[in-house]
């Protein structure tokens, strides 16, 4: 048995004061208090508080919309590569993550998945060792290839399609069920068939590269649909008499949504908005990151796409496409922007991206859950990161 000190732990719903987490075979046992429990006398304690003052132990970042990062596109790089991106992201405080799509030919768009469905069924879930504690890819988010032309972003005109069952099911066997969220714009001919038939299979149905009216995107709900990608992002723009998906992401209980919060894709005074009107229940951060995150300005690839970093912002023939933020970064930016307890903005990075995605096991730290955490400092920097109760 392992047992984690430190000052403080964010379930995320809750603050417990000296917290103990009790892991067995990288599983959580027990979440207590030094003042309800005590440390078995055969367990192995680790006191962070002995390296960090003000220690928080938290659930480990779930970023369900991510593209690549440390100079590795998730649609092109080999099975063994992609333990250079996860330990990438350990080091931002993500356990977890949904490696990304973009629109491509759709044979290119296959080969991909399979790729990422060999690494989802490869990954190990428990680490043994620092040098194993990687972050694992969880699911797969098709962004892409049922998307808006006119909301279409930097995706590849030519590589877009209307959504069909027929090309759907192409993409669920291919990727062997490990297709776990999708994009699409509702108000395309054939989605609202496509959505219902995706959700009957446990798929997060995501509206978003879309230019919908209302009532398009209030037909992908009653569908199935039950989330919105990047907010604001790729989306017809809000109007007073003609609100249009906006409208609908925006003030339905029936949707969670996520956003970009580097203060790029969208003005800090924006996400501030959009956080008021989801609130802590239904907002969701994501990164978008493409295989830039980490990396000094220059070239890179998103997909088929040809990318440019310069000062932070990542384009291709001068559109935003994608980010090279960090889910800590993210954190730490919703705490500035909008005023939000680290707590809160922890949970947005937690709970709500697997309670959308429907992880059950991850996100929280309760009993029953994986024993994946970060350890943060009062201002949200990572100081450790835990993976199936291994520390990196």
């Amino acid at each position: 048995m392992i047992v984690l000190c430190a000052h403080r732990l964010y379930t995320p719903r809750e603050e417990l004061r000296n917290p103990l987490v009790f892991i067995e075979d990288g599983i959580i046992s027990a979440v207590s208090s030094r003042a309800e429990r005590e440390i078995p006398k055969n367990a192995t304690e680790i006191d962070f508080t002995r390296e960090i003052p003000d220690a928080i132990l938290a659930p480990g970042f779930v970023d369900i919309h991510m593209h690549g990062g440390a100079g590795l596109d998730v649609m092109r790089a080999s099975p063994a590569e992609l333990p250079r991106l996860n330990k990438f992201l350990t080091t931002h405080g993500v356990t977890g993550y949904f490696p990304t799509t973009v629109a491509a030919p759709l044979d290119q768009t296959c080969a991909a998945l399979e790729r990422i469905a060999d690494a989802i069924e490869a990954a190990q879930p428990l680490g043994t060792n620092g040098d194993l504690v990687q972050a694992r890819p969880l699911g797969i988010h098709l962004e892409g290839p049922f998307l808006s032309h006119k909301r279409r972003g930097v995706h590849p005109p030519e590589n877009l399609v209307e959504p069909t069952l027929q090309i759907f099911e192409r993409f669920w066997q291919t990727s062997r069920g490990h297709v776990r969220m999708m994009t699409i714009a509702p108000e395309l001919p054939g989605a609202i068939e496509v959505i219902a038939e995706a959700a009957r299979r446990n798929v997060c149905v995501s509206i978003g590269h879309s230019d919908a009216v209302m009532e398009s995107a209030r037909a992908a709900v009653k569908a199935g649909a039950r989330h919105a990608t990047h907010t604001f992002n790729a989306m017809r723009p809000l109007d007073h008499r003609e609100p249009g998906i906006l409208g609908e992401a925006l003030t339905s209980e029936e949707l969670s949504a996520d956003i970009i919060a580097d203060g790029i894709h969208v003005a800090p005074e924006v996400v501030k908005l959009f956080l008021k009107a989801k609130g802590i229940e239904h907002a969701v951060l994501i990164t978008d990151a493409t295989a830039a995150a980490g990396m000094p300005d220059g070239t890179y690839r998103l997909g088929p796409i040809q990318v440019e970093v310069k000062n932070g912002r990542c384009t291709s023939d001068g559109k935003l496409a994608g980010s090279v933020l960090t889910m800590d970064r993210a954190v730490r930016n919703v705490v500035q922007f909008a005023n939000w307890s680290l707590q809160d903005a922890v949970r947005a990075a937690t709970l709500n991206p697997t309670r959308a995605v429907g992880l059950a096991h991850h996100g929280r730290l309760t009993p029953g859950a994986e024993a994946n955490l970060v350890v943060l400092g009062p201002d949200g920097e990572v100081k450790r990161t835990i993976v199936g109760g291994a520390a990196a």
